[in-house]
C-alpha cells in the first residue's frame, strides 16, 4: 500500500514527559495542544514522512505556579521559541511493529537529531466507518542540548532538576477521506 495522509485524533492522543525532581522522584506533563502531518502506510513505516508541532505554551504539569516559570525565559522562552518540532528524517525497522523513527527536533532555538522507538499498535474502522491507526513511542533527550539549563544546586548534593527528558507519545490517526 501506497503513503496516505493521516490525521491525528488529539482527543485519543498524547504527548508526555517525565523528568527527575529532586534526584529522587519525577515529575510529568504533558502538552495539551499539538499538530501532526503524517503521510504513511501503517503496515510499513519505512517510508512516512512525520511532522510534529507542539504548542509550547499548552505545557501541563498539574502546578499553575511551575506551568509558569516553565514556559518563562528560565526554561522555554515561548515569547521567543512558542513551538516545538520534529520533523522525520530516517525511519528503520527494528522487528515486526516497531520502528526507530529519527528525525530533527528543534526546541528553544536549536536543532538536534533524535531518535524515538516508534510501535505500531494496530488498525481498523471505527464506528463511523473511518479507517484508524495507533502507534506508541518512546525516547530520552537531553534538555541541557537545547540550552536549557536553569537548575539549583540541593544542600544536600545534586540538582532540582535532571537533565534528560522522557517523551511518551500515544498517538491514534485516521485515515484523511
Amino acid at each position: 500500500m501506497a503513503n496516505t495522509k493521516w490525521v491525528v485524533d488529539a482527543a485519543h492522543s498524547s504527548i508526555d514527559f517525565s523528568v527527575k525532581h529532586m534526584m529522587v522522584a519525577k515529575t510529568k506533563g504533558t502538552f495539551q495542544k499539538f499538530d501532526a502531518a503524517v503521510e504513511a502506510d501503517p503496515a510499513d513505516l519505512t517510508t512516512a514522512n512525520i511532522e510534529f508541532t507542539i504548542d509550547v505554551s499548552s505545557i501541563d504539569t498539574r502546578n499553575g505556579d511551575r506551568d509558569a516559570h516553565l514556559r518563562s525565559a528560565d526554561f522555554f522562552d515561548i515569547e521567543k521559541y512558542p513551538s516545538l518540532t520534529f520533523k522525520s528524517t530516517k525511519i528503520v525497522k527494528t522487528s515486526e511493529d516497531e520502528y526507530d523513527v529519527t528525525g530533527d527536533l528543534t526546541m528553544h532555538g536549536v536543532t538536534r537529531s533524535e531518535t524515538f522507538a516508534i510501535t505500531f499498535e494496530g488498525q481498523g474502522t471505527n464506528p463511523w466507518g473511518a479507517e484508524v491507526a495507533g502507534f506508541s513511542g518512546k525516547g530520552t533527550i537531553n534538555r541541557s542540548d537545547y540550552d536549557l539549563t536553569y537548575n539549583a544546586a540541593l544542600e544536600t548534593g545534586g540538582v532540582l532538576i535532571g537533565d534528560k527528558i522522557t517523551v511518551s507519545l500515544e498517538i491514534e490517526a485516521s485515515r484523511e477521506a
